[in-house]
This record gives structure tokens, sequence and C-alpha cells, in this order.
């Protein structure tokens, strides 16, 4: 084994880049290519990877740091042949760069000479020329995305300036503009796919500023020999690298204004601003923890959470302005509880349902007159069992059959909307108050369940609820929920959808009514029921039905048995 400095390889000139991220701490088993740090730039964010592979044995700088080319990074722990292996070529690729600089020099000096040539009649005459800026040379043929646009057409842009933002895997950079001049067309878009030599925009320079690019343009064979991912970050950091001094103070302002209108104002790395592309999230609405306000990792999961648990203010109520603070102690004693855990868990789940949830309520009554007298014939038998025949049991097993014979009740949406999702069983859920809120058991296969078994079974869950006992799968999986008021009162009301379920029955307290027979008024016990339906899958012709069948189920229960 051996040890192995990494240090910062060849980042295009950029002088004092700040270390915004750590992306491997000591002791962790690296691999060549593999990120190490996050650098920034006033230009540009890039990871730099690691030339050797290998374990971690300490770290050389930490976040906040100012790097330059060359600087120590970490120290690795390598194998000894691979160690050795590796270092042989970059001796040798020492050997020819040495030799490189005197072919640069003797060939660059004649393109000089050309260069002073060919610009001194361009310089002569003040015409403008129209050209299309392309995409520069990026440090690889695969295409990046283009994230942002800092130039709208019109705009006056002096040489250096920002024109769009490109980001690949690895890096993020700016595109600066060749020369100055005005815009005349965006050729691209935000989101666009582009490569190396793709056109970006038309814009209207000088004559002379035209022909200075063209000369000026050399090959860089460094960059072939490097890995792909290095060579990106080198040439991300390139063409990135701040304007020139002789740029204008009045230039630097314009430039900085439409970065700010654009977003450029944001500091984040690739990784963090890919992520929050791939999720749809405003990057200009999350607070950023890290050094110089860049927006880390953390920052977005952060945003994200709080987003998905609606606790930010503005989106709980999917964009509904929030009810204002008051504080009522102006206006009298009051006493300040906090409310329980299922309590609020409870509102969540009711103000998610009654937002994303169309709701309909169609209301009706049944004649149970029959039903009470043969319920109230099995109370002596219902004791001998040990258990209560309540009228719940009876909605159950209509429910059940309603159910069934109405399967658009037994759906579900899923998630994309696209399809149904029919369910071959029928798990009801009942509604339960308890001291600690409200809580639903759902009762499985009630379509294959006695009246006496519902009936042990209604006792049962209903006491551990009270009970604070029920497990969380006793509490899952319903097709269908009824919520009964009956020992309470009211003459009607519109239950909340629990969400996926696409309906819920509401029951009232029963009454004696006069009901009209053909040929005189009847004394007739009469009961409310209230069916709110998801009018995504439900329409008003499937409720009819369905709360026709059930008010005939529940008059004649006879009809329970076919």
């Amino acid at each position: 084994m051996a040890k192995q400095e990494v240090i910062v390889p060849d980042i295009g000139g950029a002088e004092g880049a700040e270390v915004i991220e750590l992306l491997v701490a000591v002791g962790d088993t690296v691999e060549v290519e593999q990120g190490l740090i996050v650098l920034e730039s006033d230009k540009a964010s890039m990871e730099i990877p690691s030339s050797h592979s290998g374990t971690v044995l300490e770290m050389r700088v930490a976040e906040g740091d100012e790097l330059a080319e060359g600087a120590t990074i970490l120290v690795l722990e390598v194998e000894a042949d691979s160690s050795s292996a590796e270092e042989e070529p970059s001796e040798q690729g020492g050997a020819a760069e040495e030799e490189a600089p005197s072919e640069t020099s003797a060939a660059a000096e004649p393109s000089a000479d050309a260069d002073a040539a060919e610009e001194a009649p361009a310089s002569s005459s003040g015409e403008s020329v129209e050209t299309i800026v392309p995409v520069p040379d990026i440090g690889t043929d695969d295409a990046v995305d283009l994230i942002e646009i800092s130039v709208a057409v019109g705009d006056q842009v002096a040489e250096g300036d920002s024109l769009v933002v490109l980001e690949s895997d690895k890096a993020s950079m700016e595109v600066p503009s060749p020369s100055a001049g005005e815009v005349l067309e965006i050729l691209v878009k935000e989101g666009d796919s582009v490569s190396q030599g793709d056109p970006l925009l038309k814009m209207k320079v000088s004559a002379a500023a035209e022909a200075k690019p063209e000369s000026q343009e050399s090959p860089e064979p460094a960059a072939a020999t490097e890995p792909a991912e290095r060579a990106a970050s080198a040439a991300a950091a390139k063409a990135s690298a701040p304007a020139p001094a002789k740029a204008s103070a009045s230039a630097s302002a314009d430039s900085s204004s439409a970065a700010a209108n654009t977003g450029g104002s944001v500091y984040a790395g690739p990784a963090v601003r890919k992520m929050a592309r791939e999720l749809g999230v405003d990057m200009q609405r999350i607070k950023a923890t890290g050094p110089r306000g860049r927006i880390l990792k953390e920052d977005l999961q952060s945003y994200v959470k709080d987003a998905l648990t609606a606790k930010q203010a503005g989106v709980a109520g999917a964009g509904i302005p929030p009810i204002p603070e008051v504080d009522f102690s102006a206006f009298g004693e009051v006493e300040v509880l906090p409310r329980s855990k299922l309590d609020k868990l409870t509102a969540n789940n009711m103000q998610r349902n009654w937002l994303n949830v169309p709701h309909v309520t169609q209301f009706d009554e049944a004649d149970i007159t029959e039903l009470e007298a043969f319920r109230n014939s099995l109370k002596a038998e219902a004791e001998q069992r040990g258990t209560k025949l309540t009228p719940l049991p009876f909605l159950l097993k209509a429910c059940a059959i309603a159910l069934r014979d109405n399967p658009k009740f037994n759906a579900s949406l899923s998630a994309d909307g696209e399809d149904l999702v029919y369910k071959k069983y029928t798990h009801i859920g009942m509604a339960v108050e308890t001291p600690a809120g409200l809580m639903v058991p759902v009762i499985r296969d009630v379509d294959q369940k006695t009246l006496w078994q519902l009936a042990e079974e209604v006792l049962e869950l209903a006491g551990k609820a009270r009970d604070r006992k029920l497990k969380p799968a006793e509490m899952q999986g319903g097709c269908f929920t009824i919520s009964s008021l009956g020992g309470i009162g009211g003459t009607g009301f519109t239950p909340i959808v629990s969400a996926p379920e696409v309906g819920i029955l509401g029951v009232s307290r029963a009454q004696v009514k006069p009901q009209w027979d053909g040929e005189q008024f009847q004394p007739r016990t009469m009961l409310p029921v209230s069916l709110s339906y998801d009018h995504r899958v439900i329409n008003g012709g499937d409720a009819g039905r369905f709360c026709s069948q059930l008010v005939s189920l529940l008059g004649d229960i006879r009809k329970l048995l076919l």
C-alpha cells in the first residue's frame, strides 16, 4: 500500500475557487473519476474527480477554503502497483508537455502576424455584420442541458458577458459572449439539449470583432488526453472564466442585473439543480443554508418535505390565502391547549380530501320500521350471545350488496387519474368517535359475514378504537366508509369522502314520521342517509341507483338474503 496525494487539476485558470461541498470523508473508498469536492468560481461550479482509486486517509481541505490549480485536496491509500502504474503516464505526459510549448509558440508566431495583417483593414471600416454564436468547446461531444438564458433580444452585451448557462452531470457553466454587440435573435430555449457547435443566438457585431474570434481559434490537444469528465470540468471552467479586464463597469452592471432577473442569484451545484429540475421545484423559493447563500441538497429535500406535508403557508390551502392570525386575548380571557397528534392528523386528512375531491352529496330516507321491529325481537338472543345488535350491522350488510351491484363505488382512481382500480373485496370502514379524536377501523370481507359476526366485530373494533389499541393494519384497506351520527342527532350532514375511496355514507338519527300509504298516513320509522361521492368517478345516475338500492334493502331486510 502507498499514499497518494490528489490535487486540484486544471480548472481553466480560475484562482481562489471556493470549496462549497465535500463529497467524501476520511475512511471512504473512492474510485477513479468519483467526485471528491465541489468548487465554485464567479462563473461556474464544478465537481473535482479523483485521479486515483483508494481509501481516504486525510482531508486537506474544508468547506469555505479557496483553492487553485495544484492545491492538495486529500491523501489516499492506494495499491502500490496501481500507484506506480498511474504515475508513469503522468511523468511521460509531463515530458511531453515540456516539449509542447516550444512547438506551440513556434506555430503561434506566424498566426499572430496573420492576425495583425487581417485586423488592419477590418479596424478601419466601422461596418457591422450579423454573426451566429455557437456552443463553444465544452470538452465533450455529448449533449448538455441549457438551463438558463441570460439575455434577451435587443440587449447590448459586452465581450465576456454571460449569454446562456449550460449544465452537465458534473458542472454548470456560463457561456460568455465572444464579442460585444446586440442580440438580434435567440435560437434556443430553456430546457433544450445542445452540443458543441450548435447555434445559440444571432448577434450584430462590428466587422473587426467578427474577424477576431475566427483568427484566435486554436486546438487544445491537452483536453483530448484527459478523461472525459475531467476534460468537461476544465472546459467548463475555461468557458466560464471572468470577463477580460477591458470590459467596462457599466457592462458588468448590466450583466449582473440580467442574471438577477433570470434567477442567476441562485447558488447551487449541478446535482442540486438537476434534482430540482426533475422535481419541478422553483429554486428561487428554496431557503439556502450553505456558505455564500448556496442551496444544498438538504435544503431542497426540506422544501419538498414541507410541501408534501402541507406545512408551508400558501401551500397548505393549494394556493388559497391563509387565514390571518388573531390575538383573541385582546377581547377577553382565553385558554390555549395543544391539539393531540390524532386530532391534527385528522384535520390534515380532511383538508386534503376536501381540496382534492369534487364532492357531491345525495340525501334520502329509508323506512326501517320493519328492520327495527326485527332487531328488537333479537335482543334476548343477542344477550345470550354476549353481544349487541345495533342498526350498524344491517347498514354494513346493505352497503356490501349495493357495492357489489354498483362496482364504481368499490373502485379507486389510479394515481395519474388514467385508470379505475376495481376491487374484488369488500372492506368497509366505520367512523368511531374517541376521546383522542376520530378513528376509522375497517371491517374486512363484510359481504362474507353474517349479521351476528358483524355485530361482534363492530363492538370489538369500536372498543379498541376508544382504548387506543387499534393496529395500523386494522385501519387500512377500506373500500367505503359509514359515518353514523344516529346516537347523537341531526337530520342530515355532508360527510367528506376519504380518498382514495370514492364514496361515504352518512347516517343521522331515525325519527317516527307520518307516511302516506295511498289511503292514510301511517307512523313509520324513517332513517335519513347522506351519500357523498367523488364526482370524478361517480355521476348522478350512479349515485341515484346506489342510494335507491340501499333504501330498498333497508326497507325490506329479506332482500339481504338474495
